[in-house]
């Protein structure tokens, strides 16, 4: 299987649209007796091929996505998670891409303070996925997908006017402005899916595929080792490629 696992790695590296997310496992160490080291189950997903690739690490260090991702050229798309801000840099045929799911979910959290405001933001964004849910609904093509699109770039203006006008009015640990910064601060990340027809608004495709982790830790709690934790990444890696690709991966196996 760790052969396959590394010729997925291998054909992931030759797309040029990924989606990227991290979720932790415990692991049992030799070396803190009594005690679990919290590790990290690194997920990849292409979702235009419908690929997906996990990768165990002992730690949430951007080393780990800039040695998972080397050679990578395209488009990586993340909850803006500090670890992948170097990519560009390291890498200047990477362009990161923001996710409005989890935009939605920062001024959920406001809601329980500044309301109204919150709701403004909410049914704006809101707005944005009705544009998207028409184009899955009507099966567009991406040139058709990226037309439609256009209807989203005026509700994108007011928000972001929206935004500019409230965070000079609100103090930094109000729940709100801290929304508006996580907002603003990947702007122009946010606005990538607008310019290509095959992206998607957010990465909820990639949680998506992490989602039977958390399952899997409330059964069997730990990985024994981390040589362990690497085997359940491979594991995982075909299990969600077949999932992705509605393949009965019993009868793949």
């Amino acid at each position: 299987l760790g052969v396959l696992h590394s010729r997925i790695g291998d054909d992931l590296l030759s797309s040029d649209y990924l989606m990227a997310d991290e979720t932790t496992i415990k692991v049992l160490d030799r070396d803190k007796p009594g005690a679990t080291h919290l590790g990290y189950y690194w997920a990849y997903l292409d979702p235009l091929r419908l690929a997906s690739l996990f990768e165990y690490e002992k730690g949430r260090g951007g080393c780990y996505v800039r040695s998972h991702l080397d050679g990578f050229q395209g488009y990586v798309q993340t909850d803006a998670y500090a670890a992948y801000d170097s990519m560009p840099q390291v890498n200047p045929g990477v362009k990161m891409m923001g996710c409005w799911a989890h935009v939605r979910r920062k001024f959920v959290d406001a809601l329980s303070t500044e309301q109204e405001q919150s709701e403004w933001f909410i049914t704006q964004i809101q707005r944005l996925y009705a544009i998207e849910r028409f184009c899955r609904l009507m099966e567009l093509t991406p040139q058709e997908r990226l037309a439609i699109r256009e209807n989203a770039i005026p509700i994108l203006e007011d928000i972001k006017a929206r935004m500019l006008k409230l965070a000079t009015t609100l103090t930094p640990k109000n729940v709100l402005h801290i929304a508006i910064r996580y907002t603003l601060n990947q702007w122009n990340e946010l606005l990538v899916y607008t310019t290509d027809g095959r992206l998607e608004i957010d990465n909820n495709l990639v949680e998506n595929s992490i989602r039977p982790i958390a399952l899997g830790r409330k059964n069997y709690l730990f990985a024994g080792d981390h040589e362990a934790a690497q085997r359940a990444a491979i594991i995982y890696t075909l299990l969600a490629s077949c999932k992705a690709r509605q393949i009965n991966p019993l009868a793949y196996l």
